[in-house]
């Protein structure tokens, strides 16, 4: 009975954390082109992640994943068939997402330089322009 309900709290704390889904195909494109461009940030390493997924509730646990990690400890040796995947996935999106905010931080300081250098009468608005173009090349990923 004791274990019935140790089970059925840790299914429901898996459902209520979620798991890593990975990254839907357009931030994969982003993903390859920042990680082409030099400005990927990597917070988590995708095959440490999956290596710890092969412990019990490691590759959850590495990608934030806590409430799945519990359930994978749970389920160890069967979670190895997952684990390593959603360690994988979660390293992923972690370093996708702190290369968004990276990239977004030093975009919005650039363009706020920029800006200042118009206002103050340093750079007319066909520099401006120009350098604005550079700025959206650097770190736009099309």
């Amino acid at each position: 009975m004791f274990v019935k309900r140790v089970l059925v709290g840790a299914v429901l704390a898996a459902l209520c954390s979620g798991c890593a889904t990975g990254l839907n195909s357009h931030q994969k494109v982003e993903y390859t082109r920042y990680e082409a461009k030099g400005l990927l940030v990597e917070e988590k390493n995708p095959g440490t992640g999956a290596a710890l997924g092969l412990l019990p509730g490691g590759g959850s646990f590495y990608g934030r994943e806590y409430g799945f990690g519990v359930i994978n400890l749970l389920l160890w040796p069967l979670s190895i068939l997952w684990d390593p995947v959603s360690g994988y996935d979660a390293a992923k999106s972690i370093n996708y997402q702190a290369t968004r905010a990276s990239i977004e931080a030093k975009e919005e300081k650039e363009l706020n330089a920029l800006d200042d250098q118009l206002k103050t009468g340093q750079i007319d608005v066909a520099a401006y322009t120009l350098e604005k173009r550079k700025i959206d090349r650097k770190y736009g990923t099309d």
